[in-house]
């Protein structure tokens, strides 16, 4: 519950190093976290209500230094328990500077001759992060409870607005509990709740002009039945609420209450020794309730708007032999917009756009489908597949080729310059609409074991992906589209050592609406070696890692910002990590 979703100059309240594992849900069991998962479902997981008993004291730590943005960071985590009570600890803190870049922040689409802005530094782009969290829980034979705070702080600038910075704070209450072994219909029952109150004041010269926040409450219930027959599955219910406010001058939405009620079941059935079987269903409902409070701005945010989302999935594995296999998904889906997406109206200078929601908006729905081919021979492990996704009402945000006229940051006679680069020719306006769509696309990935002798053992790591997106309404591409991306990394280890280089390439993009602009190809290299040695009962990594070593300017396609903030150049990094 942030504001991430907003835009990309609003950060997720997440640091990396205290996740644990990384979980990538796709098909039907996607329809567990939402009917809008067509892609699939990306899970953290950060043990801070530890789910499993802990005996003794265990822990790890972090030191990070370099990039192309000089970071200095450090994380740690500490884990304590008897078997029946379970402690965790963490902490992290990074600072980072202006990001280093190969040429000029402005891409040749938009840089004027006469003042062509920052080179070599993305200006406004450094920061700080710090955050931790403490939790418990209590264990018994058939279960557990517990309870976490996290608080997640930083302040960082906006890269499409010299002189802006974002402070931003996050407090988080969780509680978790699990019955296993049941008598009865359910064999298990799970239970996860968290309040959020979440606020960031968007910052000018010293002011602060908006201010945007968030509190709400999420509660889930998943419940694992006993076998029905051949059949095996969860059923639940997931409730939220949230509170969204954007006071001040350059607020472009509207303050509103979202409310959802959701249920949602998966079942899977293997039905020969070689099939197996599974579907997935959501029902869901929302209620989004603005309040213009006399902004005139927000004029057609004036009454509460409801929706029922149902989404449907089937998927299918079926084991050709020991070494193949065939997986395809196939469903429809639902999704209510958004507020922002119905009421947005106003200049997002952060991004540098004029957004307009619609009202109007009716439910995003997708027919979407998936088919790919497995293999592991002991020497290739990968797949091939591919996808198609038609769309009656694709919600997306579109460029109109018109601009706007921002704020005019009248302070009442004060001195602050607030003219902004933009000021001269207006923002770019931006709407959400909902067009009919289709994309479809290839994705592919392979690991090869090349050869094991006493020099080591060495693999080759393949991937690639290539998505074509249309708006069927217009006839012309929906924007912001990747473009061919292909990946390669050849790995090596020997004893206590590790290695590997990485070559990543990316197709030009210039299938894109008239009025979007394109973005050049590129090929990057990347490099890492790290060496593992112990201390005592302890476990250390010292590595080194480098990205973009032949310092191409890249720009991605999917960006709404690519004219002004390219991806960082060169980028060496040395870190040391331990866990006991």
């Amino acid at each position: 519950m942030d504001a991430s979703s907003l835009s990309y100059d609003h950060a997720v309240p997440l640091d990396p190093v205290t996740v644990e594992r990384v979980e990538i849900v796709r098909g039907p069991a996607a329809l567990l976290y939402g009917g809008n998962a067509i892609g699939g479902v990306v899970n953290t997981f950060d043990n801070r209500i530890p789910d499993s008993p802990i005996e003794g004291i265990h822990g790890a730590g972090e030191l990070r230094y370099g990039g192309a943005d000089t970071t200095r960071s450090s994380a740690g985590k500490l884990e304590a328990g008897d078997g029946t009570f379970a402690l965790h600890l963490d902490a992290n803190s990074r600072q980072f500077n202006d990001l280093r870049i190969p040429g000029y922040a402005r891409s040749a689409n938009v840089r004027d001759a006469d003042e062509p802005g920052s080179k070599h530094r993305l200006e406004n782009s450094d920061g700080r992060q710090d955050g931790g969290a403490v939790g418990g829980s209590y264990h018994w034979d058939h279960g557990y409870a517990g309870l976490s705070y996290s608080r997640y702080d930083s302040n960082y600038g906006s890269v499409a607005e010299p002189g802006v910075r974002l402070d931003m704070k996050q407090d988080h209450y969780a509680f978790a509990s699990e019955l296993r072994d049941l008598d009865g219909p359910f064999s298990s029952v799970k239970v996860d709740a968290g309040y959020t109150d979440y606020q960031h004041s968007e910052i000018e010269e010293g002011e602060v002009h908006t201010t945007f926040k968030n509190k709400g409450y999420e509660a889930r219930i998943e419940a694992r039945h006993q076998p029905l027959g051949p059949l095996e599955g969860v059923v639940g219910a997931q409730v939220s609420r949230n509170e969204f406010s954007a006071l001040g001058e350059e607020a472009f939405v509207p303050h509103t209450d979202t409310d959802s009620l959701a249920l949602f079941m998966l079942e899977q059935w293997q039905a020969t020794q070689r099939l197996n079987l599974s579907l997935g269903a959501r029902l869901e409902h929302t209620r989004v309730d603005p309040d213009a409070k006399g902004n005139e701005n927000f004029i057609g945010a004036d009454s509460a708007s409801s929706f029922n989302a149902f989404s449907l999935s089937s998927g299918a594995v079926y084991q050709l032999d020991p070494i193949w296999s065939l997986a395809a998904n196939l469903g429809y889906t639902e999704r209510a917009p958004t507020f922002y997406e119905l009421y947005a109206n106003g200049a997002h200078v952060a991004t540098g756009a004029f957004e307009v929601g619609d009202p109007s908006l009716n439910k995003e729905k997708a027919i979407s489908s998936d088919l790919a081919l497995r293999f592991d021979n002991g020497t290739h492990k990968g797949s091939v597949g591919v996808f198609y996704s038609h769309f009656r009402n694709y919600i997306g945000l579109i460029g109109t080729g018109n601009l706007r006229e921002g704020h005019d940051h009248d302070h009442d006679g004060d001195d602050h310059d607030h003219d902004h680069d933009h000021d001269d020719g207006g923002f770019p306006e931006y709407q959400y609409q909902g067009v009919r769509a289709r994309f479809y696309g290839i994705e592919a990935q392979d690991r090869w074991k090349l050869l094991e002798n006493q020099y080591g053992s060495f693999a080759l790591e393949l991937s690639g992906d290539y998505t074509r997106a249309k708006n069927l309404d217009s006839g012309e591409p929906l924007p912001r589209i990747a473009p061919l991306r292909l990946n390669s990394g050849l790995v090596w280890e020997l004893d206590r050592w590790q290695a590997r280089v990485d070559v990543q390439h990316a197709a030009s993009q210039h299938r894109k609406p008239d009025n979007e602009s394109s973005t050049d190809g590129y090929t990057t290299l990347g490099a890492s070696v790290g060496y593992r040695f112990d201390i005592g009962e302890s476990q250390w990594l010292a590595f080194v890692r480098g990205e973009n070593l032949t310092d191409q300017t890249v720009r991605y396609a999917s960006s709404i910002l690519r004219d002004i903030a390219p991806a960082p150049g060169r980028s060496v990094e040395v870190g040391l990590r331990t866990s006991f």
